[in-house]
């Protein structure tokens, strides 16, 4: 497993990373402005273009690991080309074909494996590798803050866009868009030397989690690790409700005769409110214990949710609503990755988190693909909404338990026999 040899100057790799997933997730985050013009254009139902975004959803959670040891073993740099590549590939596709099973191709698997290889995953395991244990979380908190301001500023410009071009074309702006991450990776081009022989105090294990060992010797404890196993039921909650608000919340607004300018507004208020939250939940890790934040996100998001339900729906609700959530939308991201690091070391970080973020888009997929299910079966999203709702409480519950320090038993014993079997 190869380690950082010579570390990259901090604010480029915190630059091009924030370009990367600004780019990255600010695409993504505009597909729910795609699912009335898209199904209107070729007579499909809700749940037919759900099923797209929840198949990319569950692809890029099942390629996340993959990707993940890829980008640990030979650095991020041909992981972003890819990606980069693939992104571009999927948009163009998305906009010139009218076949739903092509469609699910692009939209689903292409566009599902670009973002596996251009997002958080990739992203934190180079931020690991260039940045100090004390300022991990706080890093991981800037990068988050880029994804939230990526939606602030890509929604907007995909909603003109489908205004003043057509939704096909503004698919191909978006296409020309994500090429920008291939002379982007360049900054992230590391110089990588396997881990028996690097040198130097930066390369060495500060903790039991941190000793030599291989990736399935990795995996193998982290399934074996309880507070591991927690962490990733929990951020299967987190991929539920953001999916399901993300793609869904522009129709169900519509179905309640609010204008699309409201969903685009509401959309963007809560990428630039997660600016903040993002950014302040990575300060924050840094001196509170991270599962209580994590369970403090979670309590609240059921709490935001529960309120607009109730609540009269009006443009101002939709707003207070975007705006609280905006502030804990992509917050459980720099926590949840600081975690896995301080568990599990950071050695093998891209490929662990990945697994994690695979608990995590198992539960986008669910919330894209069932809400649209559900709707076409009941003609609302109330159901969908007290689901959402009930499992943000579940998560609020399991993440209290978790001890963050608490590296796998069998290697805080037998530190020595584990350097042994990895060398």
């Amino acid at each position: 497993m190869p380690t950082t040899s010579n570390r990259l100057p901090l604010t480029q790799v915190l630059l091009c990373g924030a370009i990367v997933v600004t780019l990255s997730m600010g695409i993504r985050h505009s597909f729910g402005l795609w699912l009335q013009p898209i199904t209107a254009a070729h007579g499909w139902s809700r749940e037919q273009y759900a099923l797209a975004l929840a198949i990319q959803n569950l692809v890029w959670g099942l390629s996340g690991p993959l990707v993940g040891w890829w980008a640990d073993r030979d650095g991020a740099f041909r992981t972003l080309i890819a990606g980069s590549l693939l992104y571009a590939l999927g948009l163009l596709g998305m906009a010139t074909t009218s076949a739903h099973p092509a469609f699910v191709l692009t939209a689903g698997v292409m566009i599902g494996v670009a973002q596996a290889c251009t997002t958080y995953a990739v992203i934190y395991g180079v931020l690991a590798r260039n940045v100090d244990a004390a300022q991990r979380s706080w890093a991981m908190g800037i990068t988050a803050a880029a994804g939230s301001f990526g939606q602030f500023l890509m929604v907007p410009v995909a909603s003109q866009l489908i205004f003043n071009l057509g939704w096909a074309t503004a698919l191909l702006g978006l296409a020309a868009t994500a090429l920008i991450i291939v002379p982007t990776a360049w900054g992230l081009r590391e110089r990588l030397a396997p881990a028996a022989t690097a040198a130097g105090p930066a390369n060495a294990p500060t903790t039991a989690a941190d000793l030599p060992q291989t990736g399935r010797a990795a995996l193998r404890e982290a399934l074996g690790h309880r507070d591991y196993l927690l962490l990733t039921l929990g951020y299967f909650v987190c991929g539920f409700q953001l999916a399901f608000i993300g793609v869904h919340l522009p129709a169900y607004l519509k179905d309640h005769q609010l204008t699309p300018a409201v969903a685009t507004t509401g959309l963007a208020l809560i990428g630039l409110f997660n600016v903040a939250g993002s950014y302040a939940a990575g300060v924050l890790g840094n001196h509170w214990r991270k599962p209580w934040l994590l369970s403090a996100i979670y309590g609240l998001r059921a709490l935001a949710m529960l309120g607009f339900v109730l609540a009269p729906l009006t443009p101002w609700s939709v707003y207070l609503f975007a705006a609280t959530m905006g502030v804990l939308w992509l917050s459980t991201v720099p926590p949840t990755n600081a975690i896995v690091a301080q568990m599990m070391g950071i050695r093998h970080l891209s490929m662990l988190g990945g697994f994690v973020f695979l608990s995590h888009q198992v539960g986008s997929f669910l919330g894209v693909w069932l809400a649209g299910r559900l709707y076409d079966a009941t003609g609302s999203y109330q159901t969908v909404w007290w689901m959402a709702m009930a499992l943000g409480v579940m998560a609020a519950v399991v993440n209290l338990p978790i001890q963050e320090h608490r590296a796998p038993a069998r290697r805080l014993k037998q530190p020595a026999q584990a350097a042994t079997a990895a060398s």
